[in-house]
């Protein structure tokens, strides 16, 4: 059964599942959908045409289903999933989409949003996505599973960040990181890539040598970067985890990608 404070406000159309509780002075929009076994603390504002998976915890004063700071919305249908089995911590901020762009914001299962982060409209977020305090998405960024956003890091709209990548703390992203990545700097740039984070998921020594070596040859190698990751193409077309770095790129077409800085080659 569920668990609803008397301040609570839950507009008349709201869907509730089973076992949810809702705090004190919560706000819940008519076109809501609460999954069950949701905990939603004081103070939390769901609006929007959004949807909330089951088991998801959110912490007091979230903002979520909001409209997007854009210029160019007008109060469109647009909507805002958000999965199951997510943590998502005091004072997050997630938009719904436009209808100039996805029209859809995402967020996957098992992600965890601390203190402050923000989604803005039409991103979509992979699963086991981690986002430190006040870690920011721009519009219509898509963030791959299983990264890592460092604390007050800030992703430029439509950026791309493969899954597995870490950035660091305060780095600005204003271009599309490759999968694995590790990624720090003021106006970031790749540092080579995310071994700890991988070695954590198991992968093997050999497994992320492998890696390495794409990332050194697109990176590092003669001739152009669209020419080297054609090269890369051919040369590791039976190895899957340096196809996915391949991959990324070419599917990126002409869009800018973070590269590392000049002279700095990850040889750890």
């Amino acid at each position: 059964m569920s668990s609803i404070d008397s301040t609570a406000r839950i507009a008349s159309g709201a869907q509730i599942g089973k076992d949810v509780a809702i705090g004190p002075y919560c706000v819940i929009g008519p076109q809501v959908t609460i999954g069950e076994g949701c905990r939603l603390a004081a103070h939390v504002n769901i609006a929007g045409r959004t949807t909330i998976g089951a088991r998801t915890s959110i912490a007091a004063f979230a903002s979520l289903g909001t409209p997007p700071q854009s210029v160019h919305y007008h109060g469109e249908d647009t909507t805002l999933t958000i999965g199951a089995d997510c943590d998502i911590r005091e004072h997050v901020t997630i938009n719904i989409g436009t209808a100039g762009g996805r029209g859809t914001t995402t967020i996957g299962d098992h992600c965890f949003l601390m203190v402050g982060s923000h989604v803005g409209h039409d991103c979509n977020v992979g699963n086991q996505v981690i986002f430190a305090n006040n870690a920011t998405l721009g519009g219509f960024c898509e963030i791959g599973d299983f990264v890592f956003l460092g604390g007050l890091c800030a992703v430029h709209q439509f950026a791309r960040i493969g899954e597995q990548a870490i950035i660091g703390g305060l780095a600005g992203v204003a271009f599309d990181v490759i999968p694995f990545a590790a990624v720090v700097g003021h106006r970031a740039k790749l540092s080579g890539l995310n071994r700890v984070g991988l070695k954590r998921r198991g992968y093997a020594t050999a497994d992320i040598q492998k890696i390495y070596r794409a990332y050194r040859d697109i990176f590092f190698g003669e001739g152009t970067v669209a020419g080297r990751v054609e090269s890369a193409a051919e040369k590791y077309a039976n190895e899957p985890l340096a196809m996915k770095i391949v991959n990324f790129i070419r599917a990126g077409k002409s869009r800018r990608l973070m590269t590392p800085r000049a002279g700095h080659e990850d040889t750890d």
